[in-house]
């Protein structure tokens, strides 16, 4: 009896019910739109792990202070070279320093990405008048945690030093190393010499191999006991994120957007990178295009005799000035073929 009455009560309000067809219209569109916010937020995404995997270490920010009203979005792909300003963080607490400083200059015809490291030791001049080491200029500024404050400090000491202009940069901590490397199936290093870690005893034999997470933190930790000390620390820095950016490219994580969404959910929540007011879409296709060739690591020129107790007093009077205007030129492929012996060798000869 129940039943019945239900069947009539719904035949007389059937012909109430609005029609399918408009009802399923909404609802794909509610879906497309849902589909477009997410590519949205994996674009966010992208440039962050193009910063991981150019230097190897996981973005903890800088948050930038609160924008003013933003300009209307480029439609188009930036032109000219541009300069990324990469900080590798180790130690936490007040006096953390940007002990890896790697600006990632990637050139107007986007032939390759050119890897520069800046020894943590050179002393720069500060707007004081005082000079200090440049890994110092992170931790003068971020002494109360604010990472975006110690970034900012270091982007102009790099500035001032090298005339160049820093289109973006990036925060990056050794914390999350282990699982990035471990989620990209390891990374392969070549080493031209023995490294014996003085944290743990672990060895890294010379040669090629292939690094899983934990020996990837140790082995960028060191420097002591390298012939060339912090010099030799960031020569194997851009070997490991040179192995790490061909690992990515290699399993096809830079171009495709689900990858790179799994990738930054396994490294942590809220990656943030400064991108100097590009989209991100367009950044990351400036990285994405230059990655095709082989990355050329090489650092800024010094002297060890001009090396104190306090650092290395400045860059090579003879070398430096040569490349820096190499550099401000857009002329490093130049340089650095007219100066093969400064070029880091990435795998075995």
């Amino acid at each position: 009896m129940i039943e019945d009455e239900m069947r009539a009560a719904f035949a007389r309000h059937e012909a109430l019910a609005p029609p399918t067809g408009p009802v399923r219209a909404a609802i794909d569109q509610a879906a497309v739109r849902r589909r477009r916010r997410r590519r949205v937020r994996l674009a966010g995404t992208a440039l962050a792990v193009t910063a991981t995997a150019l230097v190897g270490f996981t973005v903890v920010a800088p948050r930038p202070p609160a924008p003013a009203p933003p300009a209307a979005a480029p439609t188009s792909s930036p032109t000219g070279a541009m300069n990324v300003l990469l900080l590798g963080v180790d130690q936490a607490g007040p006096d953390r320093r940007a002990d890896s400083i790697l600006l990632v200059h990637v050139p107007a015809d986007r032939s390759r990405i050119y890897l520069v490291s800046i020894p943590r030791d050179l002393l720069v001049p500060m707007p004081d008048g005082a000079a200090t080491k440049i890994n110092a200029t992170f931790s003068r500024a971020a002494a109360s945690g604010d990472l975006a404050a110690g970034y900012r400090a270091t982007r102009q000491a790099v500035t001032r030093l090298t005339g160049v202009r820093v289109d973006a940069g990036a925060v990056l901590t050794y914390a999350a190393t282990r699982e990035l490397t471990d989620e990209v199936g390891g990374v392969p290093v070549c080493l031209p010499a023995e490294v014996r870690s003085v944290h743990t005893g672990r060895r890294f034999p010379a040669g090629c191999q292939r690094l899983d997470g934990a020996r990837a933190v140790d082995l960028l930790r060191q420097r002591y006991g390298l012939r060339d000390g912090g010099l030799d620390r960031d020569r194997n820095a851009t070997r490991y994120a040179a192995g790490l950016l061909r690992q990515v490219r290699e399993r096809g994580t830079l171009t495709d957007p689900a990858r790179l969404g799994r990738l930054v959910g396994e490294i942590g929540p809220g990656l943030t990178v400064d991108t100097g007011g590009t989209s991100l879409p367009l950044l990351l296709s400036v990285v994405a295009r230059a990655t095709a060739a082989e990355p050329v690591a090489l650092g800024l020129p010094v002297r060890y005799d001009d090396w104190t107790d306090r650092g290395f007093e400045q860059p090579d009077p003879t070398l430096a000035p040569g490349f820096l205007d190499a550099l401000r030129a857009d002329r490093v492929a130049g340089w650095t073929a007219a100066h093969p012996d400064h070029v880091t060798p990435l795998r075995q000869r």
